[in-house]
C-alpha cells in the first residue's frame, strides 16, 4: 500500500470512528454525565481511535480491543508527555466506557469486551508503577530497549 491509499484508508476509519464518537457522546449524554466528563471521555478515547489505532498501521476501533497493553502499557507512557499512573487510569477507563457502548450497541462481542475489562483490571497496577517509574529520573527505565 502506498501513501495515498494509507491516509485514504485513515480517512476512511476515521469517518468510521466519529459517527462511534457520536455515537458515544450521545449516551454519555442521555446518561447524564457532565459535559466536562463527556469531553475528557471523547478527547481520551479519539486519541486512542485516531492517533494510535491509525499510527503506523491501519486498525479499525475493533482491533482496539486486543491492543490496549500496547496503549496504556507502552506507548501511552513512553510518547504522552501527559502520562501519569492517574492519566493511566483515566483513559482506562474511558476506553472500558467506550467498548462497553459498543458492545450495547452491538458493535463488539461479549466475549471481547470480557477480555478487555479483564486486561486492564489485571494489568492497571503494573502499566501506573511503569509509568510512575519512567516518570522518575531516580529510578531505573521500565523500557530500556526503546
Amino acid at each position: 500500500m502506498d501513501y495515498t491509499d494509507y491516509e485514504n484508508e485513515c480517512t476512511r476509519i476515521r469517518q468510521i470512528n466519529d459517527d462511534l464518537l457520536e455515537l458515544f457522546q450521545k449516551d454519555m449524554t442521555e446518561s447524564g454525565l457532565s459535559d466536562t466528563t463527556i469531553h475528557r471521555h471523547l478527547s481520551n478515547v479519539d486519541f486512542y481511535l485516531n492517533e494510535f489505532l491509525l499510527r503506523e498501521d491501519i486498525h479499525p476501533m475493533e482491533d482496539g480491543l486486543d491492543m490496549i497493553g500496547l496503549f496504556l502499557g507502552n506507548f501511552f507512557i513512553r510518547k504522552c508527555m501527559w502520562s501519569t499512573p492517574g492519566t493511566i487510569k483515566s483513559t482506562a477507563a474511558s476506553i472500558k466506557k467506550f467498548y462497553k457502548c459498543m458492545l450495547a450497541h452491538g458493535k463488539i462481542r461479549k466475549e471481547d469486551y470480557a477480555s478487555l475489562c479483564a486486561e486492564i483490571h489485571d494489568e492497571l497496577d503494573l502499566w501506573q508503577a511503569d509509568c510512575e517509574a519512567f516518570n522518575d529520573l531516580n529510578q531505573m527505565n521500565p523500557f530500556p530497549f526503546f
